[in-house]
């Protein structure tokens, strides 16, 4: 069984920095996508980047390209979001999943960790 578990979270003032991390395991093939989305109260789901395991593809949605960066450790088992210049618009709960592909619809992705909150006050 998969099982995902995020840390990092926090609150912070607006221009500050979050460090989150995602510990995957039980994921079967060494190959697969990691990926941090977003939920704001009231809104859905959303992507916020992605990294192809293994190697240095990664997506960025507009709006936080240039000040987040999605890495992964030497093991792969590992993702972590580097979070900078931290917006009140960035606040929600994270989430980090694990799929085969690359895939920006969060819908079709069924393997989640339990998320953790990240609050920005202006």
């Amino acid at each position: 069984q998969v099982q995902l578990v995020e840390s990092g979270g926090g609150s912070v003032q607006a221009g500050g920095s979050l460090r989150l991390s995602c510990v995957v395991s039980g994921w079967k093939y060494s190959s697969g996508c990691m990926g941090w989305f977003v939920q704001a109260p009231g809104k859905e789901r959303e992507v916020v980047a992605t990294i192809y395991r293994g190697t240095t593809s990664t997506y960025y949605v507009d709006s936080v390209r240039g000040r987040f960066t999605i890495s992964q450790d030497n093991g792969k088992d590992t993702v972590h979001l580097q979070m900078n210049k931290l917006k009140p618009e960035d606040t929600g709960m994270y989430y980090c999943g694990i799929h085969s592909a690359c895939v920006l619809d969060p819908r079709v992705w069924n393997s989640w960790g339990q998320g953790t909150q990240v609050t920005v006050s202006s």
